[in-house]
């Protein structure tokens, strides 16, 4: 499968005794490795009042790591736009390509700022039956994000994101808006041209974030640009949101036929008990997620061991867990390689996260290698 690249999504965790500067040098770390692997590429994501992620603004962080590393492609997965302008995001991306030209991605998602309830649904297409796509892909019932988007701590960290009065633009607008700075023809609706500097004429690449076969699938078909599904975030929507993005493509300047990128949760060990055992924390992490206390920091397996769980936490991150591909390196190229022929993924979207980072550098490096092999 050395045909199909890997890259690396990047939170920024925060491990259980560690320190947001820990986290962030681990993270340059990371990619300093990643780049010696031969991974495509290398993403920070963005979550903000989360005490266990610090990875709060892309573009800072891939600033400090573009200036550590020298090849490998790095990038946003993904802006969340719904508290930024159209101006700002290629601003920023501007600045990072006129230091470090051509070598960023610009990875765009709707979330943050956006109401609860106006998540779209995907329209499923693909036959799945018994919980199971075709080839075998687990497929697990949809999870009702309307409690995480409904919690206080979403409604605080919109409020504290946009300001006052303030309401996100229409996502396809901001997309078009976003396309127009960066290719130097943008024009208000008065006529009045703006010509962002540095920005106009990045050479960044744009891709567009979904979990769904909803608005962003739509658009970044649409729009012929690249297309980023979400299986490690909403495992239940992937074939909907990979179909809603190549039903809707149109050829572009940029692409002549839909490109695919598809992420998965990974942790690999020299064998399978050893990667279990790392992986032990994920399941607590992801309750605190799905509880909308936000992200802890990540547990060693001992401190996870020690909550206790009930029915309902279980059922919480049941679709997490089972999804998560875990094992040894054989074992999880193997269910690497279901993913992307369910998915026809061009492309799969690495993120591992254990306690300790050494741990997680050794993930990355046994998968890498039994992918070469392939």
């Amino acid at each position: 499968m050395s045909d199909i690249p890997l890259g690396v999504l990047d939170l920024v965790p925060v491990s259980s005794g560690s320190t947001p500067a820990d986290a962030l040098r681990n993270s340059v770390d990371l990619a300093r490795h990643a780049e010696r692997l031969g991974y495509a590429r290398y993403w920070f994501a963005e979550h903000h009042l989360n005490p266990g992620v610090a990875g709060t603004s892309p573009a800072v962080v891939l600033a400090l790591t573009a200036s550590a590393t020298s090849t490998i492609r790095l990038g946003s997965g993904a802006v969340q736009l719904g508290h930024r302008t159209a101006l700002s995001t290629v601003e920023e991306f501007g600045l990072l390509d006129a230091v470090h030209p051509g070598r960023f991605d610009l990875g765009l998602g709707r979330s943050g700022g956006r109401p609860p309830g106006e998540r779209p649904a995907g329209v499923p297409t693909t036959p799945v039956v018994d919980g199971r796509a075709p080839n075998g892909l687990l497929i697990p019932p949809p999870f009702s994000f309307a409690r995480l988007l409904g919690s206080p701590r979403i409604a605080l960290q919109r409020r504290l994101l946009l300001l006052p009065g303030a309401e996100s633009q229409d996502y396809a607008e901001q997309i078009d808006d976003i396309l127009a700075l960066l290719e130097g023809r943008y024009r208000s609706p008065e006529g009045v041209e703006a010509h962002v500097v540095p920005g106009e004429g990045a050479e960044v690449d744009l891709w567009i974030l979904g979990s769904s076969g909803g608005e962003s699938a739509r658009v970044a078909g649409a729009r012929g640009l690249r297309f980023a599904a979400n299986y490690h975030v909403s495992p239940a929507t992937v074939l909907d949101a990979v179909e809603g993005y190549r039903s809707s493509f149109q050829p572009s300047d940029v692409l002549d036929k839909p490109y695919v990128s598809v992420s998965a949760d990974v942790v690999v060990a020299e064998d399978d008990a050893t990667a279990r055992e790392l992986a032990t924390g994920y399941g607590l992490w992801v309750r605190s997620i799905r509880t909308a206390e936000g992200a802890i920091p990540f547990p060693t397996p001992e401190e996870a061991r020690v909550h206790v769980w009930s029915d309902e936490d279980r059922e919480l991150v049941r679709d997490r867990i089972d999804t998560q591909f875990v094992g040894s390196p054989g074992r999880v190229a193997d269910r690497l390689e279901q993913l992307q022929e369910a998915t026809g993924a061009d492309e799969l979207l690495i993120t591992t996260i254990t306690h300790d980072h050494a741990d997680r550098v050794r993930s990355y490096e046994l998968l890498a290698r039994e992918w070469r092999r392939r």
